[in-house]
């Protein structure tokens, strides 16, 4: 088993949460150690949700397995029932519990509760954590929707949002965003599950007209299953771009009868902005994309057709989508990565060389430590991706915010080589890093100068002027090193191609067998690369 600092998903109990906590009366009860209580962590401290998820671990201890977990089980399910009582429970083990066989469906049939009781059994060693939220919701809809009555005319149709959960990236923002084109183009909103969903909701789910699945990773098997059992059609467009948002309403008008409206809103700036003198100067940007298939294939396309920018990496961890990954890479003539090692993204990127990323919290931290702009576009996020701020990502409102979260950067990659002019300046001196990027340094490397000038004697309050100053880098045994002349040429190159252009002329300059690298060296390369 490899051992990996972070990891793209959790295990499927993960999922399982997510699920739970996103609905309003269900009940998990979870058959744990005492360690996996961890997982609460992630609502109340990165989604800081104002209450606990809604899961009673057993949490067993290392002296219980030699007696009856099976009864700690049945007891943390009596204790639930009483303490909570919730519509509905959802039982099942965690990835550790799992190996102790104790079958918490038959257990909690056993204690006859007057609810519903859903047995998840979600392959911790074979699955993980956005599998285990589909299979959750899709058991919850199989369980629980009831076969609709009668069709009765409605003034206007209706359909359900199927996909949004707790822990998800923007989806509160984007149900509101959604919610309302879909108003706006004459469609009701009958059911938004699992989020804020209840279980009476999930009951009348069959009653809508059609189904809008917004996150398949989610909502695509329930979707399928309302299909098969009761004829309810479902969109396959999401809505993520100017581009797709277009198309995601004709397909909307086309399951409805709808007329599709000429005119996009007031609202949809992000396609004048692109073609914007401010922008232009982006046009064929290599950018290198990896999250979640659903938000990485939606983010190649807008890069490509709504930015301008050049694809050069795309990759998911979603293996169950790995198909649609890979058919969409070939469009821009690369191959996919599918992988959950975080170490195999960045060697690809590190290979690559790309100018911006659009990624998960890990790119987020690959591109600090290569000093590369990034922007985070799928989970895994951080605290900082749950903002207070109304920030969709779906829509014509969404298209805005991604070009604002996606551009922002490479303008301030311009703003920053200006800066660089000023130099001397105390502020702006070569040992500060882009303030758009943070340090991209360890503290313990940076050393203090204090120049002759500004040592302070005894008989003056004048205060001391301190610059921070990186060491000079160790080359390696088979490395070139840079004149000073040389360095002070590359320092004039904008800092965000700086690290390519100093890695292309150390490669020209190894293989030539070059010791020194010389002003004369740099351009040499520069040219070499350019043909």
């Amino acid at each position: 088993m490899q051992l990996t600092l972070w990891t793209y998903e959790g295990p499927p109990h993960v999922g399982a949460m997510r699920i739970a906590t996103a609905m309003r009366d269900v009940h998990y009860v979870l058959h744990a150690p005492q360690g996996d209580t961890y997982a609460d962590l992630l609502f109340t401290m990165i989604e800081r949700l104002p209450r606990r998820p809604p899961v009673t671990y057993t949490t067993f201890q290392a002296r219980d397995l030699g007696g009856d977990t099976a009864e700690l089980f049945k007891e943390a399910a009596r204790q639930a029932m009483e303490r909570y009582k919730p519509a509905a429970m959802l039982v099942g083990s965690s990835c550790t519990a799992e190996l102790i066989q104790d079958d918490p469906g038959g257990l909690a049939q056993a204690l006859k509760l007057p609810i519903p009781v859903v047995a998840l059994d979600l392959p911790s060693y074979q699955r993980k954590e956005n599998w285990g939220a589909s299979e959750t919701f899709y058991q919850l809809c199989r369980h629980l929707v009831h076969k609709p009555g009668d069709k009765v005319a409605k003034a206007r149709p209706s359909c359900n949002i199927l996909g949004p959960s707790a822990l998800g990236f923007r989806h509160r923002d984007d149900v509101k965003e959604i919610t309302q084109l879909l108003n706006q183009l004459g469609v009701d909103v009958a059911v938004v599950a699992p989020l804020n969903a209840s279980v009476a909701d999930l009951q009348k789910l069959a009653e809508a007209d059609f189904n809008v699945v917004l996150y398949p990773e989610v909502g695509l098997a329930a979707a399928q299953w309302l299909q098969r059992q009761f004829d309810q059609p479902f969109t396959k467009t999401v809505p993520l771009g100017s581009h797709a948002t277009r198309d995601f309403i004709a397909e909307v008008c086309a399951l409805t009868g709808l007329a599709v409206p000429a005119h996009d809103p007031d609202n949809a700036h992000a396609h004048w902005y692109a073609k914007s003198v401010d922008s232009t100067y982006l046009t064929g940007k290599r950018v290198y994309i990896f999250g979640d298939a659903t938000h990485a294939v939606a983010a190649a396309r807008i890069a490509s057709q709504e930015m301008g920018f050049e694809v050069v990496g795309l990759g998911t961890y979603s293996r169950e989508f790995a198909r649609e990954v890979r058919d969409c890479a070939k469009l821009y003539g690369i191959e996919a990565l599918i992988t959950d090692d975080y170490l195999e993204v960045e060697t690809q990127i590190n290979a690559l060389q790309p100018e911006l990323i659009l990624g998960t919290q890990m790119e987020r931290h690959i591109a600090k430590r290569h000093g590369i702009p990034c922007a985070v576009i799928s989970a895994p996020v951080h605290v900082q991706d749950f903002p207070a701020r109304y920030a969709p990502q779906m829509g014509f409102e969404g298209a805005n915010v991604l070009f604002d979260t996606w551009v922002h950067p490479l303008m301030m990659g311009l703003e920053e080589h200006l800066i660089g002019m000023f130099r001397e300046d105390f502020e702006f001196h070569a040992g500060a890093a882009p303030s758009h990027l943070g340090s991209t340094r360890p503290a313990s490397d940076k050393a203090v100068h204090v120049t002759a000038e500004s040592k302070p004697s005894t008989d003056t309050l004048t205060p001391v002027s301190v610059q921070a100053v990186a060491p000079p880098a160790q080359a390696a045994s088979n490395q070139a090193t840079w004149s000073p002349e040389a360095e002070k040429e590359l320092g004039k190159i904008p800092f965000f191609v700086r690290g390519k252009a100093r890695r292309n002329t150390e490669r020209f300059a190894q293989d030539l067998g070059v010791v020194t690298i010389t002003v004369e060296t740099l351009y040499d390369a520069k040219a070499h690369f350019s043909r």
